[in-house]
């Protein structure tokens, strides 16, 4: 089946030989672009499998600082953006333009609900100084030189401050999974895999969105439908990609403990 009808006002680019091979080769594209996506983030994943199996006790007491209930919420929004997806398609190939905005309306409002939930996760561990790196230290510079060991972290100086638990709302059993993630040299290693992995899904989350919403404004304009449904095929292959790392990310990150 073919995405333009050679009756249809949508005629195919000047450089296609026919409707048939434009949408064929707009198809491959996608394919390959997304055969990309899937190597970089393979390559992260290959990352995360062999440091975990070297430094099993970090990624696990990193894991169980992470909060999975936000994680899990945020799973289940990214599984109803792909069912609203997948309808949007069919309501755009079926001609239903205005069910087709709505069901993209709705994607876009959980690519919102995701980013807002995930904002909220990151701005505590800035907080409580689960964090990567040279970011986890109270003085940045002070791992300068191969003297890490000797520097305090942000973890250590707020558990010395009762105010701040009280203020960032740390209970006590969060102060117990904080003191077990610093009694592990190298503890800010999972967090560096954990905001590289997360962060780098989170932009694929924005431009997501983003391409949707321009698929919204065709569709509202009418220039997709059943004749030329394309782009919106391709828009969706990707978001679905998105959704199906974020599968396995939270189960790696979040379950691992």
């Amino acid at each position: 089946m073919t995405s333009v009808s050679s009756s249809s006002e949508f005629q195919h680019q000047h450089h296609f030989k026919s409707a048939e091979h434009q949408y064929a080769s707009s198809k491959q594209g996608i394919w390959l672009f997304l055969c990309t996506e899937i190597l970089m983030f393979g390559g992260l994943f290959v990352g995360y499998l062999i440091y975990h199996s070297l430094y099993p006790t970090v990624f696990k007491n990193g894991s169980e600082t992470l909060d999975w209930k936000m994680g899990a919420v945020n799973t289940v929004v990214l599984l109803v953006s792909s069912f609203t997806m997948a309808a949007a398609i069919n309501y755009v190939q079926r001609g239903l333009h205005k069910i087709a905005a709505i069901m993209l309306a709705l994607t876009i409002a959980c690519a919102g609900a995701f980013m807002v939930i995930k904002y909220f996760e990151y701005s505590h561990k800035f907080h409580v100084g689960t964090v990567p790196g040279k970011f986890s230290l109270v003085d940045p510079t002070c791992g300068a030189g191969g003297k890490r060991a000797e520097c305090e972290s942000k973890i250590s100086a707020l558990l010395k401050n009762p105010a701040e638990l009280e203020k960032n709302h740390v209970n006590a059993e969060e102060v117990a999974r904080l003191k077990a993630v610093i009694s592990q040299p190298k503890w800010e290693m999972f967090y560096g895999f954990y905001f590289v992995m997360t962060g780098l899904h989170g932009i694929h989350v924005v431009a997501g969105a983003l391409l949707i919403f321009w698929i919204f404004i065709k569709t509202l304009r009418r220039k997709v439908g059943p004749e030329y449904y394309t782009p919106v095929e391709g828009v969706g292959l990707f978001w679905h990609v998105v959704d199906l790392v974020w599968i396995y990310l939270f189960p790696l990150l979040y379950l691992v403990g």
